[in-house]
């Protein structure tokens, strides 16, 4: 009889002991996100001299516990002939960025970069390499497969070649790859 009342009672709170636990959000939030795409920079070399520059830049971001935080990492290289002379620009950049879900599978951020850049051909007017600073944000399209958006973003890159500072705006259009 005592292993009778066990047996019914396990019965009885069996049901109890399984019951499914609540859903708390229904997308997946991704820790890495992957970003390749094209990018033009409207360079100010010097008073008066610009460049319009062409080339690609690539990102790889880091959200711990997919929260709003994150620590992102970018590359840049951007390409022009001016004068008959190719000119390179390229630049490795480090820093953070904030990213808030919108309306509709859009998820707009902001980041903040520090790093360093390299311009070549070498001029008289100073060294090739400089300090960098970018600091922008833009806006993730995730149409319904949930792992690529396409990114549209807009920056400021401020550098400080030939004893002057260039403050250039930076556009990308690209894709995201989540994981």
């Amino acid at each position: 009889m005592r292993y009778f009342a066990l047996v019914l009672g396990v019965i009885l709170l069996i049901p109890y002991a399984t019951k499914a636990q609540g859903v708390y959000g229904v997308t997946q939030n991704y820790n890495f996100q992957l970003y390749g795409g094209y990018t033009y920079v409207h360079f100010y070399e010097l008073p008066g001299i610009t460049g319009n520059l062409d080339g690609f830049n690539a990102s790889l971001v880091y959200y711990p516990r997919a929260g709003h935080w994150g620590l992102d990492g970018e590359f840049l290289a951007a390409f022009a002939p001016q004068n008959g002379v190719s000119t390179t620009l390229e630049g490795v950049l480090g820093g953070g960025r904030f990213r808030f879900p919108g309306p509709r599978r859009i998820e707009i951020w902001a980041h903040a970069l520090g790093g360093g850049a390299h311009f070549t051909p070498k001029t008289p007017y100073g060294s090739e390499n400089a300090l960098t600073f970018e600091a922008g944000g833009g806006i993730d399209l995730t149409p319904t497969h949930r792992r690529i958006a396409l990114r549209i973003q807009a920056d400021v890159l401020a550098t400080y070649f030939f004893s002057t500072y260039q403050y250039s705006p930076k556009i990308s259009a690209g894709i995201v790859y989540k994981f």
